[in-house]
């Protein structure tokens, strides 16, 4: 446990896009700074993922200062989405969740989107994270907020565990899918040195100079069987993770963190986890 240490560092500047890898990162209350402040929604306001559109693991956003993004896919030409002026919000729903948004000013945006997925959808940005969506309470703290990411402002995955993951999938059934990489688990910090499951008795952890709080298992849906580079879908690691299926028959996969104070977070930071 004394040897464990952040190996990588990822954002997701547009939710369900690719992710986006990083050296260093400024922690918010609500997540890493430019994590999941953009997120597509159809024409009912609901949230659009790769849940039912794989396809998105083949789109790519590039943070630009100021927390404007280039969107970009094979065979489009990028498009440019500046964050929008301060102004009218929509009303759009996240996991059940109802979240106020501000759409992207541009309509070139939105008809890149649209076009690409091949269904109607609209690009909308999160304005001001600290007020406009809370933590689950049963998992909360008074006052956590959190971005758009599925539902706390870090994901903790370790390479011990996705180790021990991947020799059960290569005992099973599927075994001609694995090894997986940890981009299917779609992760914010990766921790190497520990032994396998080992997160899944921390209750507080630190990385570099910044505390958090474990404030449960993230539970894994069909996401994780989509290759990130492809958009194909196969059994694993759900066929897998069954074999450690929880009392309360979730499928888990690392843990999901809030942060107890603002700081940077650096590769190589030496992690210090507490039970």
């Amino acid at each position: 446990m004394g040897n464990a240490r952040l190996l990588s560092l990822h954002i997701h500047p547009v939710k369900a896009f690719r992710s986006l890898a990083l050296r260093e990162v400024l922690v918010e209350p609500w997540g890493p700074a430019g994590d999941r402040r953009w997120m597509l929604v159809d024409d009912g306001g609901k949230v659009v993922t790769q849940r039912r559109h794989p396809r998105l693991a083949l789109a790519a956003a590039e943070l630009l200062p100021g927390g404007g993004v280039v969107l970009s896919a094979p065979g489009t030409a990028p498009v440019t989405a500046a964050v929008p002026a301060p102004g009218r919000t929509v009303p759009v729903v996240l996991f059940g969740d109802k979240v106020e948004a501000v759409p992207a000013e541009d309509g070139a945006v939105h008809a890149w989107c649209s076009d690409f997925l091949g269904v109607p959808v609209r690009l909308v940005h999160l304005d001001d994270p600290a007020t406009r969506r809370p933590v689950d309470p049963e998992f909360a703290l008074p006052g956590e907020t959190v971005s758009f990411a599925d539902g706390y402002p870090l994901l903790l995955t370790t390479t011990a565990s996705l180790a021990g993951l991947n020799a059960l999938i290569a005992q099973g059934a599927h075994r001609a899918e694995g090894p997986l990489p940890m981009d299917r688990f779609r992760p914010n910090v990766v921790i190497e040195g520990t032994d396998p499951w080992e997160e899944d008795r921390w209750t507080h952890v630190t990385i570099g100079e910044v505390p958090f709080r474990v404030a449960k298992p993230s539970g894994r849906c069909v996401v994780t069987t989509t290759d990130q580079h492809t958009g194909r879908r196969g059994k694993e690691p759900l066929h897998s993770l069954a074999a450690r299926q929880r009392p309360d028959g979730k499928l888990v996969f690392g843990q999901n963190l809030v942060p107890l104070a603002r700081g940077t977070v650096r590769t190589g930071d030496r992690v210090e986890p507490r039970r």
